[in-house]
């Protein structure tokens, strides 16, 4: 791995945790992350039981619903620069996507092909708020997070990548790390507060296990509860 980037041992601790559990966790080790930085709008998961992803961003926009401008051999070589973004490094990158058209999801950019493409030039999965399909036939273990499924891809084509994009409410940016499940992803905002992260994780787990199993005690009521609240507060 690159040194610049997560190790692997770092990245299988964020992967052992869910999104919402990430997006707790910023709220501790970047307190000014809390209102923004991750998906506000709901997106589809093709594949709910597969683990968090985590990787590096790797950004572009599409359009579906015209005729691309480009064609022949200047589209040709446009398509390829765009795979060669996608291939990125040795790190794990994940395509974040965002459909400009007015009608987003209007042709699906991803299916049984781009999917085993991208698959092969590095990437874990994708985040989009166009439209997904084939997904019983999408390579196995890639994930999409989309705004609709949808059958056709229409048109669908390239508008440019390696820029600032918009998924779901969320920013991103080319070599951003994200964090991903079926609710949806966060932007974590380096790789210093992703170290900090599994502790933080685990003191919010440590504090809420107290309030879970005091409400699930027998007798609970709310003088136990704020005796639970008390307790929590008290685990450093």
């Amino acid at each position: 791995m690159v040194s610049k980037y997560l190790t692997e041992a770092e990245l299988s601790k964020l992967r052992a945790l869910d999104t919402p559990t990430i997006c707790n966790a910023l709220e501790v080790v970047a307190p000014e992350r809390r209102g923004y930085g991750y998906t506000s709008s709901p997106l589809v998961a093709a594949h709910p039981g597969l683990p968090p992803m985590v990787g590096y961003a790797r950004t572009a926009t599409i359009k579906a619903k015209e005729p691309p401008i480009l064609i022949g051999d200047a589209a040709a070589e446009h398509r390829l620069a765009y795979y060669k973004h996608m291939e990125g490094g040795s790190e794990p990158g994940i395509s974040v996507i965002e459909d400009i058209d007015d009608e987003p999801g209007y042709g699906a950019h991803w299916g049984e092909v781009q999917t085993n493409i991208h698959k092969g030039l590095g990437c874990i999965g994708v985040i989009t708020n166009g439209s997904v399909r084939d997904i019983p036939d999408s390579a196995p273990g890639f994930q999409m997070l989309a705004g609709k499924i949808g059958p056709s891809h229409a048109f669908v084509y390239v508008v440019d990548f390696a820029l600032e994009v918009k998924v779901g409410g969320m920013t991103v940016r080319p070599g951003d790390l994200i964090h991903a499940d079926m609710h949806g992803a966060v932007v974590i905002p380096s790789d210093d507060v992703a170290r900090q992260i599994p502790d933080a994780a685990a003191l919010i787990t440590r504090r809420e296990a107290v309030l879970i199993g005091a409400a699930q005690a027998e007798g609970f009521n709310s003088d136990k509860l704020a005796e639970a609240i008390k307790g929590a507060g008290e685990i450093h």
